[in-house]
């Protein structure tokens, strides 16, 4: 946990993201219960609260939407997507060799496989803590669950 007393209370996905097919509907609730769950989320310039946020895409930008408890605008941030593009298609391509391994592979080459998965996507939290540095600010594991969002959110069936 960082220094400040901030959390989020909210997540939700605006209509720019699109609807998925239900598997990956499914993906998303998960990442967001979880984001929920146990984060450490404070915009800057604010000290502590609750905070919710609604996630959209406007042109291949990822727009952070924070408002205060009471629905009242916090901050607006917009991301480019473009430093992650590579993570996250690195990500994905480990994900289905994990899933190709964890029915034929041995128990050591799957550990193997998840260990490279694990820093994959330490590094997309990493990028994700540096991008938002100064504007938002999070601890790593909120940066963990958040980039786990931002790949479900480009998760095709």
């Amino acid at each position: 946990m960082t220094g400040h007393g901030g959390k989020l209370i909210h997540v939700e996905l605006d209509g720019t993201i699109g609807r998925a097919p239900p598997d990956i509907e499914h993906e998303r609730k998960v990442a967001i219960f979880d984001l929920i769950e146990e984060n450490s989320f404070t915009p800057a310039g604010a000290t502590e609260g609750n905070f919710r946020l609604t996630l959209s895409l406007i042109e291949k930008r990822l727009v952070f939407d924070v408002r205060d408890e009471a629905d009242q605008p916090v901050a607006k941030h917009i991301l480019s997507l473009t430093p992650f593009r590579r993570i996250i298609k690195d990500y994905f391509l480990i994900c289905d060799s994990y899933h190709e391994a964890v029915r034929s592979a041995t128990p050591s080459q799957i550990e193997a496989i998840d260990m490279g998965r694990r820093g994959v996507h330490n590094e997309g939290s990493e990028t994700l803590k540096e991008r938002l540095a100064g504007k938002i600010d999070l601890d790593f594991d909120t940066a963990r669950r958040l980039f786990t969002l931002i790949c479900v959110l480009h998760r095709r069936s």
